[in-house]
Order: C-alpha cells, then structure tokens, then sequence
C-alpha cells in the first residue's frame, strides 16, 4: 500500500524448494504469475532462492525496517498469488490489537448499544 503515495514494500523474497511437494503451487506461481507481477510494480524487487528440505514461504521487507514472513506450504498458485498481492498492499506496521469496540473519552453510563433487544 502506498503511504503518501510512496509504496512501503521495498523488496518480496520467494524461497521454495525445487523438488518438495509443497512447493507445487508456489513454482506453479513463478512460472505463470511472477513475471506478470514483477512487470505490474516495478518498485518491487522480486528475489527468488532455492531452499531445499525447507516449507516454501513468502518474505517482506518494508521500508520501515519491519519483515513479514508468510508460509505458503501445500497452496495453490492463486493463493500465493493472493498472498502475495495482500503483502504488497500491507503497510508492514505493527498489528495493535483494539481493546473494545468503542473508542470514546467518556463511555456511556447506559452500557453500549446493541440491536439485539427482547421486549
């Protein structure tokens, strides 16, 4: 995802190994997706290494200094595509887990509204 209209993923590692049966759909994505995805962000550098006896995974590096790294083991080429796609899009920040629902300087005295009322 851009952030002021700067994309934050610098650089997406695709690690697989080249003969294990999880690795199928990822060497599937790189023979058919990668180079179209490659071609479609030229601001990405796309790294691919050989693996062996490893689970392939997908690896992020963003501007910020964070990684993110995404197991792909046993997918098909559309769901690696898929992760890959929701890689680029992240901004590679910190998940912060919200507390409750509402956000709010003073909370209702009432409790919080709900539609599932009984009468």
């Amino acid at each position: 995802m851009a952030l002021r209209g700067v994309w934050q993923l610098q650089k997406l590692i695709v690690s697989y190994c080249d003969w294990g049966g999880s690795s199928r759909g990822i060497r599937a994505f790189m023979e058919t997706h990668l180079p179209t995805f490659k071609e479609k962000n030229p601001q990405l550098e796309v790294v691919t290494q050989v693996i062996r006896n490893q689970h392939p995974h997908l690896h992020g590096v963003y501007k910020n200094h964070r990684e993110r790294v995404v197991c792909v083991r046993n997918l098909t080429l559309e769901d690696v595509l898929l992760h890959a796609t929701r890689l680029r899009n992240s901004l590679g920040r910190k998940v912060v887990k919200l507390r409750t629902r509402h956000v709010t300087r003073q909370p209702s005295v009432q409790g919080t509204w709900t539609t599932a009322l009984k009468f």
